[in-house]
C-alpha cells in the first residue's frame, strides 16, 4: 500500500517533473490526469518546436539492470559531432538517488548496453573510420573513398572501469569483420561467457563462445552464408535463422538437443507479416517458447514448440484479435508473459502479481505511454521500465516493487509535452459497416487546422499510439496527423489482414478515406486544406488517393513506393530465385493474380492512371532499393510528366528502403513540409 507521505511527494511530482530533473524519487499511483481535449494545453500556451529538435542524437541510449537487481547502468552519449563521447553512469539501486559513478568510453558511439553478469557490462559501440584510416578496433581495413562503420562489443568492469574487447585474440577475425556487436546468449547459467556470432572469412556465420573477461573466444557452431541468427538452450544451439540474399524471406531451422541434423520449421516474412518469433527457453530440454500462428487460427500467441516433432502446443496467452508483440522474459531467461497492443502496450502475465504493478506504472505516467519491461531481475522485485508515447520520445524508468517507488534515470531527449502533439484513439465505421482503429494527432495547442494523412508502410504492419518522429515533426507545423490501420493492416489477426488482399486500390483506399472523413467531421478540421504521404505501401497508398480523390488531396509524397501493380509482380517474379518462388506468391495473394486480375490490378496502379492525378507529387526513393526498385519511382516521374502534372523524383544515392540517415532524413523532411505549405497556402 503507498503510504501517505509518497502519495504527496507523487501529487507534487509531475512526468515532467522526473524527466527534467535529476532523478526524483516519486510514488506509484498518482500524476496529474490527461485533458480530455486532444490538443493539450491550449491555443498560444507554447510555441511548437522548431523542425531540427527532433533530428537531434538521443543524449540516453539504453537503462539496464544487472541480473541481481543490485545496480544500474545507464549508456550515454554526451556532446555532439566531432566532441561526441561514450560514458556509462552506475547507480546504486538502494539509493537510486544517489551520486553517479561514470565510466568514461572515450569518442566512440555508444549503441547499446547489457549486463554481461553482475560485475561486467556489454556495450555495443561504432566506429566510423574515412578510407585511409583504421576503422574500427583492432582492424587494419582500408579501402579508398569509403566511409566505414564497424561495431564491437566491450566488456566493462563495473567496479574497476577496466575494458575488454570481446574477441581480441582473434585479430585476423577483428581486421577482416565489420558487424561483430550481436550478442545471442548472456548465458545467465555461466557468468564468464556469453555467446556472440561473427562472419567467416568467406562470409558464412559463426557462433562463438567467449570469455568476457578475456574476450577469447571459441567457434562452437558455422552457419551457412544465408545464417544470420541463433537461438540456444542451456548453451546449445537449437534453432538456425537463414535469410535470402533480398533480406526478405526467413528460413527457420531446429534441432533438438544431442540431434546433429537441421529441420525446416517454417518459411516467414521478414518485412511484412512475420507470424514466427523466438520468446525463450523452458526447464524441458528440446521444449522452447516461440510465439506463432499455428494453421488455422487466426491470431499469433506465444505457445511451446517441441524441438524433435516441431509441433506446437496450445496457446499459453491468446487474445481475441490481437497478435502477440513479444514475450517477455526476466534475467534469468523465465518466462513472464506475453505483450500486445490495445489501448496502450498490454501484458498478459504469467504471475498475475505483476499486472497491477504495470497498471500502477502506467496511471503513474498518465496513461499516455507504453511501458515496456526491459529488465526484470532475478528475485522479480526490481524492473526497468521504458516510456514512450505520443509526447514521450522515451525515458527509463527505475521501479523498485517493494519500495513501491519509481526514479527516473535516463532520457532519450529533454522535450515538453505541451510543445508537442496529442493523439487520441479513433474509432471508425467504415463505409460497408466494418470499424478501424486510427490515431489522430493535434498540433500543439489543438487549433483546426490542415491534415496531413499518413498511411502506414506493409501493408501488414500497423500504426501503434506511441513516438513518431514524422508524426511530431508535421504535428509541430500546425497541422493534424491521422495514421488510419486500415482493412489489411498487420497486428488484429489474419482474417482483419485478409480483408485487405486483392483489395489494393478499392477497399483499403476507402478505409483510409472513411477515416479522413471522420477526423475532419469530429474535430471540425479544413477539408480543403488535406495532404498524403506513406513510405512504402503508404507510397502507394498516397499515389492512389491522389488518383482516387483528386478533389480531396493538395498534395501527395510517396516515399519507396509503389506504383504499377502488374510490373511490381513481375519484378518479384524475376527476383524470387527460391524453390516455389514463395516470396512471389506471398504478394500474388496480396495483391492479385495477375492471370485472373490483369485489368484490375491495372486499374489499381498510379502509373496508369496518372493523368488523374490533379495535385504537386513528390517522389523519394533509394536507388539501392532492394525491396521496391527505383524504377518504380522512375515510371510514376515519367508518367506525371507525360500528362502533364507536376512532380519531382529524389533519388537518395547508396541508401536501400527508405534507410538512410538522420541527416538525410531531416533534409527531406524539409521538402516535405515546403510541398504541403505551398500546396496548403494554394488551397
Amino acid at each position: 500500500m503507498i503510504t501517505g507521505s509518497v502519495r504527496a511527494a507523487a501529487a507534487a511530482l509531475s512526468r515532467r517533473d522526473l524527466i527534467w530533473g535529476a532523478g526524483a524519487l516519486a510514488a506509484l499511483g498518482a500524476g496529474p490526469g490527461l485533458t480530455p481535449i486532444p490538443g493539450g494545453p491550449g491555443p498560444g500556451a507554447v510555441p511548437p518546436y522548431p523542425l531540427e529538435t527532433f533530428f537531434t542524437p538521443d543524449q540516453t541510449r539504453a537503462a539496464v539492470l544487472s541480473p541481481s537487481g543490485r545496480r544500474i547502468a545507464v549508456l550515454q552519449q554526451l556532446g555532439s559531432g566531432p566532441e561526441s563521447a561514450g560514458a556509462i553512469d552506475l547507480i546504486e539501486a538502494a539509493d537510486p538517488e544517489g551520486e553517479r559513478r561514470r565510466i568514461s568510453l572515450g569518442d566512440l558511439e555508444a549503441e547499446a548496453l547489457q549486463w554481461g553478469n553482475d560485475d561486467r557490462l556489454l556495450v555495443r559501440v561504432a566506429v566510423t573510420r574515412r578510407t585511409g584510416s583504421r576503422t574500427a578496433i583492432g582492424s587494419h581495413l582500408r579501402i579508398q573513398g569509403i566511409e566505414l562503420t564497424s561495431r564491437r562489443i566491450l566488456s566493462v568492469g563495473a567496479d574497476s572501469g577496466d575494458i575488454v574487447v570481446l574477441f581480441q585474440d582473434q585479430r585476423q577475425r577483428l581486421r577482416h569483420s565489420l558487424d561483430m556487436g550481436r550478442v545471442i546468449d548472456l548465458l545467465p547459467a555461466d557468468p564468464d561467457h556469453v555467446l556472440m556470432v561473427a562472419r567467416e572469412r568467406d562470409g558464412a556465420l559463426g557462433l562463438h563462445r567467449v570469455d568476457i573477461h578475456t574476450g577469447a573466444a571459441e567457434r562452437l557452431e558455422r552457419g551457412s552464408l544465408g545464417t544470420y541468427a541463433w537461438r540456444t538452450q542451456g548453451g546449445a544451439a537449437v534453432m538456425r535463422h537463414d535469410i535470402n540474399a533480398r533480406g526478405t524471406l526467413e528460413t527457420v531451422y531446429a534441432r533438438a538437443p544431442g540431434e546433429t541434423g537441421w529441420k525446416m520449421v517454417r518459411r516467414t516474412r521478414v518485412i511484412d507479416a512475420p507470424d514466427f518469433a523466438w520468446v525463450g527457453e523452458t526447464d524441458r530440454p528440446g521444449v522452447v517458447l516461440v510465439s506463432a500462428r499455428a494453421e488455422g487460427e487466426d491470431t499469433e500467441s506465444v505457445r511451446e514448440l517441441d524441438l524433435r516433432t516441431l509441433a506446437f502446443g496450445p496457446p499459453v496467452h491468446g487474445r481475441e484479435g490481437r497478435d502477440v508483440l513479444y514475450g517477455l522474459t526476466d534475467s534469468a531467461g523465465r518466462y513472464l508473459g506475453a505483450a500486445y497492443y490495445g489501448e496502450r502496450l498490454e501484458y498478459a502475465f504469467d504471475e498475475p502479481a505483476l499486472a497491477a504493478h504495470h497498471r500502477a506504472l502506467n496511471r503513474f505516467l498518465d496513461d499516455d505511454c507504453d511501458v515496456h519491461l526491459t529488465d526484470v531481475d532475478v528475485g522479480r522485485n526490481r524492473f526497468i521500465a521504458y516510456a514512450t508515447g505520443p509526447r514521450e520520445p522515451g525515458a527509463w524508468f527505475f521501479y523498485d516493487r517493494e519500495a513501491r517507488a519509481v526514479v527516473n534515470v535516463g532520457a532519450a531527449r529533454v522535450l515538453d509535452p505541451g510543445r508537442l502533439g496529442a493523439c487520441e484513439t479513433l474509432s471508425v465505421r467504415t463505409r460497408d459497416g466494418a470499424v478501424i482503429e486510427a490515431y489522430l494527432t493535434a498540433p500543439p495547442g489543438g487549433a483546426a487546422g490542415p491534415l496531413v494523412v499518413l498511411p502506414h508502410g506493409g501493408p501488414e504492419a500497423r500504426d501503434l499510439r506511441g513516438w513518431d518522429r514524422q508524426v511530431q515533426a508535421l504535428a509541430a507545423q500546425g497541422w493534424w496527423v491521422l495514421q488510419p490501420n486500415f482493412r489489411g493492416s498487420g497486428g488484429y489477426g489474419l482474417g482483419f489482414a485478409r480483408q485487405g488482399w486483392t483489395r489494393w486500390g478499392d477497399r483499403m483506399q476507402e478505409d483510409v478515406e472513411d477515416a479522413v472523413e471522420h477526423a475532419i467531421a469530429l474535430r471540425g478540421l479544413d477539408r480543403d486544406r488535406v495532404a498524403i504521404m506513406g513510405t512504402s505501401y503508404g507510397g502507394y497508398a498516397a499515389l492512389m488517393g491522389a488518383v482516387r480523390r483528386p478533389d480531396l488531396y493538395k498534395a501527395a509524397i510517396s516515399i519507396c513506393g509503389v506504383c504499377d501493380l502488374p510490373e511490381m509482380l513481375a519484378w518479384e517474379n524475376r527476383e524470387d530465385d527460391t524453390p516455389g518462388k514463395p516470396i512471389y506468391e506471398f504478394w500474388v495473394r496480396r495483391i492479385g493474380d495477375p492471370a485472373a486480375m490483369g485489368p484490375a490490378l491495372e486499374t489499381a496502379s498510379p502509373r496508369r492512371r496518372a493523368a488523374e492525378v490533379a495535385c504537386p507529387v513528390l517522389l523519394v526513393h533509394g536507388v539501392d532499393d532492394a525491396i521496391v526498385p527505383v524504377t518504380q519511382s522512375r515510371r510514376m516521374r515519367d508518367a506525371l510528366r507525360a500528362a502533364g502534372g507536376t512532380v519531382e523524383l529524389i533519388e537518395v544515392a547508396d541508401a536501400g528502403h527508405a534507410d538512410w540517415e538522420d541527416a538525410r532524413e531531416h533534409e527531406l523532411t524539409i521538402r516535405y513540409v515546403a510541398l504541403f505549405r505551398s500546396a496548403f497556402a494554394a488551397a
